[in-house]
């Protein structure tokens, strides 16, 4: 009872005027930016029809589907072998379905018993068991929220979701705003410290013939007196507004719109694009086309080179383990980066914008130059800084240069071959 009270008092008091980040919101922000690198986690019992998270979407009954709650028991959990795996692989971070679409909660929330203690034979807090390993081994954990539900009634239906049994006739607005704000109380006041919350489905509303007031300052402004350095981000597919911390990008990197989801403009925020291993979010038992490593290595840094982080998702099966392939992934893209994490951890975005040869990186007085599909040894940069010393990020050996044209001009002994032959630039700033 006392939880839902502060909850309730929480959700009642009102928003700032004007968003001001707190000191401990602009070191989150710092620190978000430095990691580059995240790994999602997409996971609910829609992996036990292995169809994806948007199963429930195609047709089912939410009552059907519920059913699948009595018979998920995923015996092969264990959170310290998903964080070992995520750290080796060189992720800063854990993003993690906390609530998706389906209305299923994966913590023990006391709003509704449709949460996995106690809707499963299973009865074990995932969020909780995660959170704890989180920290043990010092890993931030942000968590996805559904700011929209295929099953409860009061959620005020938007344009999905439209065929699983809802009743249109008893949305109720304020009752499920303040379920969503208790529930997000209990997420911050009951496990530890929370990187972000990654909220997702203003979309669904996005077709109304009158714009729809989520009431986003309000409960933007809670989770902000709750964890001052929780940072807020949404993946609404709109340039952000007050109130958020980081700027989300879904399937393309910052600039690009290739999924017809991220064309907004790039702000100033700190930015992350999300981006599937392979062709869906969740478990899909059918979807084995991975993405191979070349292609992983320089999705991390073409991120990195428009200042953004990778947040790169896996959908483990309804067992509780991570399919082999990602795991076989995770550890390569691990190893890579043990060797050139210092090229993307930490860094800002290059000097100019992606060439047709690649990108680069910034850390101080470093450009790393990154060649993903260079096609001549002639590589033209166009930095405004001069270089005093040019020379193989991975050997040390001397590149020639020469500066003219608004930049510099390496000369290389031969082709570069591989996802990403790294040329460090000493400059004057």
């Amino acid at each position: 009872m006392a939880l839902l009270s502060v909850a309730g008092m929480c959700a009642s008091l009102p928003a700032t005027a004007a968003y001001v980040p707190t000191d401990e919101c602009m070191k989150a922000r710092e620190e978000f930016s430095d990691a580059r690198f995240g790994v999602f986690i997409h996971w609910g019992i829609y992996s036990m029809f292995g169809q994806g998270e948007w199963y429930l979407n195609y047709g089912a009954d939410r009552d059907e589907y519920a059913k699948a709650a009595k018979g998920f028991y995923p015996a092969s959990f264990d959170a310290k072998e998903w964080v070992s795996a995520i750290k080796d692989a060189g992720a800063k971070y854990i993003t993690i379905t906390s609530r998706h679409h389906d209305g299923f909660s994966m913590w023990h929330t006391a709003q509704s018993p449709y949460n996995i203690v106690d809707g499963t034979p299973w009865g074990r807090d995932v969020i909780k068991e995660l959170a704890e390993e989180c920290q043990k081994q010092g890993i931030k954990l942000h968590l996805y929220y559904s700011h929209i539900d295929w099953t409860r009634d009061d959620y005020p239906m938007g344009r999905t979701g439209r065929t699983t049994g809802k009743d249109p006739k008893k949305a109720d607005w304020k009752g499920y705003y303040k379920f969503m704000n208790n529930q997000l109380t209990e997420l911050l006041t009951n496990y530890g410290p929370i990187g972000a919350i990654w909220f997702d489905g203003k979309w669904d509303r996005d077709e109304d013939p009158v714009p729809f007031d989520w009431e986003l300052d309000e409960q933007y402004a809670m989770i902000h007196r709750l964890q001052p350095g929780c940072l807020v981000g949404n993946n609404h597919h709109e340039t952000p507004i007050e109130g958020e911390d980081i700027q989300i990008f879904e399937r393309d990197l910052p600039g690009e719109n290739s999924y017809g989801l991220s064309g907004q403009s790039i702000g100033q925020l700190p930015l992350e694009t999300c981006a599937t291993m392979n062709g869906m979010w969740g478990y899909k038992i059918m979807d084995q086309d991975y993405k191979s490593l070349p292609t992983l290595i320089q999705l991390l840094v073409g991120a990195a080179g428009k200042g953004a982080n990778l947040l790169l998702n896996v959908g483990p099966q309804p067992s509780g383990e991570i399919p082999a392939t990602a795991l076989s992934r995770l550890k390569e893209m691990g190893e890579w980066l043990r060797v050139n994490g210092e090229t993307i951890y930490g860094t800002e975005r290059g000097d100019f914008p992606p060439q047709s040869w690649g990108t680069s990186t910034r850390k101080g007085d470093k450009l790393y130059v990154h060649l993903l599909t260079p096609e001549s040894k002639v590589i033209h940069v166009p930095t405004p800084h001069k270089v005093k010393k040019a020379v193989e990020f991975a050997t040390g050996k001397s590149v020639k240069f020469r500066h003219e044209n608004g930049g510099v001009t390496l000369l290389l002994d031969e082709l570069p071959t591989g996802p990403d032959h790294i040329i460090t630039l000493e400059q004057s700033i």
